[in-house]
């Protein structure tokens, strides 16, 4: 329970507005930003509702052949292979995007299933977890179910283990650390899970454009990489999805 008085919560959105304008109107920006549902929060509050990534070392491997005809711009949007924006769906997104190019069929995942089961481990359902403990889930409990099956309630509750499930995955695969052309064959095989530094400022009231805030190294937010390209301004950058 929030301990925010109502100076507070009034005040916030005054001083979050008057910070983007003077943003946008700062020069030559290649992106922009612009008041959203979080202008009310404290950064704290942010961070403790709205991230919650956990970094865990585990071993790199691609098995990718080499891939040197990637076309200049690339997008699963345009392949009918991307969910909707969800609120935070903690890595099914991914998988989405996999069984649709293995199969065909377009399904919308349960990430409540994930928030509620996924928990052995180190993952801590709302309080944030490990991509890689979902993807364990999924690959050891025979799968998921969709998200009409088991809709998203905003909360952690008990496991639902009565539940049909429609799709699994059998193994993932980690892409080495700081090799952009490794990441950028992974994409084009499919929708890539990655972490961000999600908490910043800039960030939290992104807008539109190609993002070049601050990238730090402490990385809070979980999202999928659904395609890259290069901007008019030849600004080479990636697509990124929420989860």
């Amino acid at each position: 329970m929030s301990s925010r008085t109502t100076a507070d919560i009034s005040f916030k959105p005054l001083e979050n507005l008057e910070y983007i304008e003077n943003f946008n109107n700062g020069g030559n920006r290649s992106f922009k930003l612009g008041l959203n549902k979080f202008a009310d929060m404290i950064q704290d509050e942010f961070i403790a509702t709205h991230t919650g990534y956990k970094c865990r070392t585990i071993p790199q491997c691609l098995d990718y052949e080499n891939y040197s005809n990637a076309p200049i711009n690339f997008d699963w949007r345009d392949q009918n292979t991307v969910t909707p924006i969800k609120f935070q769906g903690r890595c099914v997104a991914a998988v989405e995007g996999l069984i649709k190019i293995k199969t065909g069929k377009f399904i919308s995942f349960s990430e409540q299933q994930l928030l509620d089961c996924s928990t052995n481990g180190g993952n801590q359902g709302c309080n944030g977890g490990w991509m890689t403990n979902a993807f364990d889930y999924i690959s050891q409990n025979q799968g998921k179910t969709t998200e009409k099956s088991y809709p998203y309630q905003q909360m952690q509750e008990t496991c639902n283990t009565q539940i049909n499930k429609v799709a699994t995955i059998s193994v993932y695969r980690m892409v080495p650390e700081n090799d952009e052309e490794a990441l950028l064959k992974a994409v084009t095989n499919q929708p890539v899970s990655v972490a961000l530094v999600g908490h910043g400022r800039d960030f939290k009231f992104y807008n539109g454009g190609v993002f070049t805030g601050d990238c730090g190294n402490s990385l809070s937010h979980a999202v999928i990489i659904v395609g890259y390209g290069t901007s008019e301004e030849g600004l080479i950058y990636w697509l990124i999805k929420n989860s």
